[in-house]
């Protein structure tokens, strides 16, 4: 018998708008043969308190204690996987990511946004990297990396797990990344982005590799860098520089708290442009790099790692946000563009543009918002989970 989740009356209003969370707190009892059916990671079928079936996910150990795969009771098996996997290709077909030859790096599963809470897929050219976020879908890594294989076919020669760092760590899985199937290939490797080339090591570097989720707004600092001098902080493998150099910038300074990512960033600016480019690399803390830079920039692009993982930090982190965005925008020269951004899942959307706000008045300068940004569309967000919706940015006009 699969486990039963029976919830308290009346908590299971959020599965009914079909959230694919259920919360610690929403569980009256659980039903198992055997205390080991219900560790971590197992299968469990969710009911409401008159004993209608509701949904089926993983079940796991913290304040979200199901995440839900299905709200239909149907086996998950070798099928059930291989359909996930086939809808998720379909939809980055549909937003011309395949077979594109200016970009062969994209994320095929974005977690609840394609219906797989807690796993991450991205593809690199010909391999796939498995990220897992959860003991549930850890144990499916196999079945994962199957369907992978089997929709993609001779597209993809190798799939990578790379889940050690983003499990529970009270799990003690004791996972070591690897290759679920192929071989090593030649890493790092280089891919394309709208045409721009990266090198990208998915063994050692952050993420999966390359932060995928920044590729439009990348796209969009290229419009915008002709003939200014740009400033990347917390540049990591210098992404936003080589588009600001492609897009015609007089000169880009790259800088990042660790000197490998500083190298890995001129390696791309090298890979891209030669020796001749007129770029600059600083191995240093941003925030303090950021303290004394006068009006040298009229382009500067802030985008820091999440200040604030969960809620218990948020305070901290809307005064970190705060301090930094106000630096720049008091030293930034007149006429100058901002991009600034937040990668924090618990900071809001409206948090943020407040935060932003408030920097904007203690700096004492008149901005104006062009754009607002987000996550680009192979970060699909739920519509019925818009805690999805992570990735939040401004561009802003200083006079």
């Amino acid at each position: 018998m699969v486990p039963r989740i029976i919830l308290k009356r009346g908590k299971e209003e959020s599965l009914m708008r079909r959230h694919p969370w259920v919360f610690s707190g929403a569980i009256d009892f659980i039903e198992a043969e055997e205390e080991a059916d219900i560790a971590e990671g197992a299968l469990v079928e969710v009911y409401d308190h008159a004993r209608k079936f509701i949904a089926l996910g993983h079940y796991q150990i913290g304040s979200i204690a199901v995440r839900v795969l299905s709200f239909v009771q149907e086996p998950i098996d070798s099928a059930w996987w291989c359909l996930r996997i086939s809808v998720a290709f379909d939809v980055r077909r549909a937003l011309g990511l395949v077979d594109n030859p200016e970009t062969d790096c994209y994320r095929l599963v974005h977690g609840e946004g394609d219906g797989l809470p807690g796993l991450v897929v991205d593809i690199y050219g010909h391999t796939a990297v498995v990220q897992c976020h959860s003991v549930g879908m850890y144990r499916s890594r196999m079945e994962i990396a199957a369907a992978v294989r089997s929709v993609y076919g001779h597209k993809i020669e190798a799939v990578y797990d790379k889940s050690s760092q983003t499990l529970p760590f009270k799990a003690d899985l004791g996972a070591v990344d690897g290759y679920l199937w192929g071989g090593p290939a030649a890493v790092p490797q280089v891919v394309s982005e709208h045409g721009e080339r990266f090198l990208v090591n998915w063994e050692q570097g952050q993420k999966t590799g390359f932060f995928l989720d920044q590729r439009e707004n990348r796209e969009l600092v290229k419009r915008c860098a002709r003939g200014r001098t740009v400033l990347n902080a917390f540049c990591y493998t210098g992404g936003f520089s080589v588009y600001a150099l492609a897009g015609g910038a007089r000169e880009v300074c790259s800088v990042d708290s660790s000197e490998r990512a500083v190298a890995l960033a001129t390696e791309n600016i090298r890979l891209n442009f030669g020796d001749g480019a007129v770029h600059s690399e600083v191995a240093a803390d941003a925030v303090e790099y950021l303290r004394n830079i006068g009006d040298r920039y009229d382009l500067i692009i802030l985008d820091p790692p999440a200040f604030a993982k969960h809620h218990k930090v948020l305070g901290n982190a809307m005064q970190g946000y705060k301090r930094l965005n106000a630096r720049a925008l008091s030293q930034i020269r007149a006429g100058g563009i901002l991009f600034t951004f937040s990668c924090s899942q618990a900071v809001s959307k409206e948090l943020f543009r407040t935060t932003v706000f408030s920097a904007a008045a203690i700096a004492g300068r008149k901005v104006r918002i062009l754009h607002q940004l987000t996550q680009p569309a192979d970060h699909p967000i739920d519509i019925y989970h818009p805690e999805g919706e992570y990735l939040k940015g401004l561009v802003l006009y200083v006079e």
